[in-house]
């Protein structure tokens, strides 16, 4: 069982940068490829980004590509997501989500563990 908690979201302007941390429960962080998924009101949940084990390997979705840079710490449990540029468009609830598999994936039913979510708002 591994439990995620979500956090850094809030109120920023256009073309402002926040820090999204998902901290993770458990011994077995190292096991699980980590995604980070967002729900735009009205909208579908989309794929964001997502990160290997070791965190060696990184892929993103096209919409966020150059802007965000999703990282990990083993050692503290942790999972990031640096959102840098933000657009009005990437106004949502941002989901951090664990998989088994070792690079992850961008098709939701491949995570096992999911978080509450965080709310992040751009606008001026």
């Amino acid at each position: 069982q591994v439990q995620l908690v979500e956090s850094g979201g809030g109120l920023v302007q256009p073309g402002g940068s926040l820090r999204l941390s998902c901290a993770a429960s458990g011994r077995t962080f190292s096991s699980y490829a980590m995604g980070w998924f967002r729900q735009a009101p009205g909208k579908e949940r989309e794929y964001v980004a997502r990160i290997s084990r070791s965190g060696g390997r990184t892929y993103y979705a096209d919409s966020v590509k150059g802007r965000f840079t999703i990282s990990r710490d083993n050692a503290k449990n942790t999972v990031y997501l640096q959102m840098n540029r933000l657009k009005p468009e990437d106004t949502a609830v941002y989901y951090c989500a664990a998989s088994q598999g070792a690079l992850g994936s961008p098709v939701e039913s491949e995570y096992d563990y999911w978080g509450q979510g965080t709310q992040v708002t751009v606008s001026s």
